[in-house]
């Protein structure tokens, strides 16, 4: 076990984990391991296993076979002490209507002996505005921004962030950047999933990708992106139907990978009625794409 200067660096531990629905192997034996004051992203496309993985993780369900530690400590099942030092935001969340956002933030904080002070949550999830507001008459975004905050209310050692961002503008996706990557400099772990590759990539300490429950590639996103095999990615667009090996294609956008953009470039403009040629370096999406074969959010 990882330590330094006597405190344990492994703040959850996964051994092969398992979790079968008659005959599918919705989660087929997967380990891994997240260490403290990182942010951990665990992405698949849909029915990978990384939601039932998710639950199993949080308590809401039960796994067949495998080990979980937390803090150093096997759990069989979530202990409330173990639970007082979690933090969840599911993909969905339901809140009492009839609350304000500053009662719903203190009806949960309630539920803990110790925890951050309210002022400071709404400060730093930018709920100034809203927390006189009732839950109902919040818009999707604002809805979505209230969720992550409770998720943080009890000062949790790990908060698991699924899909944290979805249904946000950009402004308030980055702004919940800015709040995971503030919890992680006090030593805080994040358990992240995301549709978004940008987002995993940015945060992202360590990221495991799975599909059809088993983990297919780990790494930082840095060497997954090295370790790839990809060379110059080549994105166009075009009408017509173009005869190319593609990473991805999207209506008419194109996502070419090759060895020889210059030659690729040529041999489109000479044969086909492209525009919007755009040449750069891989990233986390194109690795995905690459070892999946499928978009994440189909």
């Amino acid at each position: 076990m990882s330590k330094e200067r006597g405190i344990n660096l492994e703040i959850l531990k996964v051994v092969n984990l398992k979790k079968y629905y008659s005959n599918v192997k919705a989660v087929d034996g997967i380990s891994f391991t997240v260490e403290r004051g990182t942010v951990f992203s665990l992405l698949g496309p849909n029915g990978a296993g990384k939601t039932t993985t998710v639950e199993i993780l949080e308590g809401l369900r039960k796994k067949d076979e495998g080990e979980i530690y937390y803090f150093g400590e096997r759990k069989e099942s979530l202990d409330s002490e173990t639970k007082r030092k979690i933090g969840v935001c599911l993909q969905k969340s339901a809140f009492f209507e009839n609350l304000t956002v500053w009662e719903t933030l203190k009806l949960f904080r309630g539920l803990y002996r110790k925890g951050l002070k309210l002022p400071e949550v709404v400060e730093l999830f930018r709920l100034e505005r809203i927390e006189r507001k009732r839950v109902k008459t919040l818009s999707g975004g604002q809805l979505q921004r209230l969720a992550v905050a409770v998720a943080f209310v009890n000062d949790p050692e790990i908060v698991f962030l699924d899909e944290p961002t979805t249904g946000l503008d950009p402004q308030a996706r980055r702004q919940i950047w800015d709040v995971v990557e503030h919890f992680k400099s006090r030593g805080k772990t994040i358990f992240l999933t995301t549709h978004y590759m940008e987002e995993a990539e940015k945060l992202s300490d360590h990221v495991c990708i799975i599909d059809h429950g088993k983990i297919i590639s780990e790494g930082s996103p840095s060497s997954l992106i090295n370790s790839s095999g990809l060379k110059t990615v080549v994105e166009f667009d075009s009408d017509q139907v173009v005869n190319v090996n593609y990473l991805e294609k999207k209506d008419s956008h194109y996502i070419v990978e090759t060895d020889n953009p210059e030659e690729l470039i040529k041999d489109l403009l000479r044969k086909w009625d492209v525009s919007n040629i755009v040449i750069r370096k891989p990233n986390l999406e194109d690795v995905f794409l690459k070892l999946t074969g499928r978009d994440l959010r189909e």
